[in-house]
């Protein structure tokens, strides 16, 4: 495994390997089994694996939020070690927007639902940094979990706007034994709050069970009601939304792809998951 910090030595070793197929896994580190898996997809794909471990301050809307995300960069890397990952990219915030020029991205009605409304800048944060990789790296494929499912939706729409030749694969969610969709931020969760987190993902079960009994509002209305029963859990957002225009939808005709989706504060520690109720 070979590790690079600045963009030319990466670039030169790439270069260097230019007849291989080149598949990206961007991390923000803290890894755990859904990166690793993201991993394994890209190693089953292509010739060259490129995993990179970058916080990226530019998409944190929240100072507290950016200070506070989990950092682990020995363990992380003795687990890509393990992995046999070949190319390990840390740059630091200065190598990796040297010579870059920030660019505002309007993603349409993709963007302005969910973590877009709620979390403001965040795409967009998200999208010049994809963008910096993709400059860098030149990826054949790259790997992202669909636990972010609006991300994996924004990084497709932003490689058309880009005309990068990059094509985006999402891979499935990775859950705890409990359910709990596996998450770097669940580091932050104390043992207790970790137990009973597990509700949310129960919860989105129910709602994809229930579903042909019940209307789209008493569906939200359930799930809203349940969750906050428990007074540790804030309810940021549960939608119901088409899985590929991402718009809430008020009754179940109108979208063949369904899929719930909500972001649930446990404690000060922010949690996202999906459900894909029908397809």
């Amino acid at each position: 495994m070979l590790i690079f910090e600045s963009v030319s030595a990466l670039q030169q070793h790439l270069q260097e390997n230019s007849n291989k197929s080149i598949g990206f896994v961007p991390t923000m580190g803290a890894l755990h089994k859904g990166h690793l898996s993201l991993i394994d997809a890209s190693q089953q794909k292509c010739e060259l694996t490129v995993c990179s471990i970058f916080v990226n301050p530019t998409q944190f809307n929240k100072q507290e939020d950016l200070e506070k995300y989990p950092r682990n960069i020995e363990q992380d890397l003795k687990l890509l070690e393990q992995k046999k990952c070949d190319v390990v990219f840390l740059p630091t915030v200065e190598e990796m927007y040297d010579n870059y020029t920030f660019q505002e991205f309007d993603f349409g009605s993709l963007g302005n639902v969910m973590e877009g409304e709620h979390r403001p800048g965040h795409f967009n944060g998200v999208a010049n940094v994809i963008q910096r990789f993709f400059e860098i790296i030149n990826p054949t494929y790259a790997f992202f979990g669909e636990k972010d499912f609006q991300q994996l939706a924004i990084v497709k729409a932003l490689v058309k706007q880009i005309s990068s030749p990059t094509k985006i694969i999402g891979c499935p969610i990775l859950r705890e034994e409990t359910g709990l969709a596996m998450s770097s931020r669940n580091e932050r969760l104390n043992s207790s709050d970790r137990n009973e987190a597990q509700l949310i993902y129960k919860l989105l079960s129910d709602v994809k069970q229930k579903y042909l009994t019940c209307s789209v509002a008493d569906m939200k209305n359930y799930f809203a009601e349940n969750l906050t029963k428990t007074k540790k859990f804030e309810l940021e957002y549960f939608d119901i939304a088409d899985g590929n225009t991402l718009q809430p939808i008020a009754d179940w005709s109108q979208s063949n792809y369904c899929v719930a989706f909500t972001a649930v504060n446990v404690g000060n520690v922010r949690l996202i998951d999906n459900i894909t109720i029908f397809n």
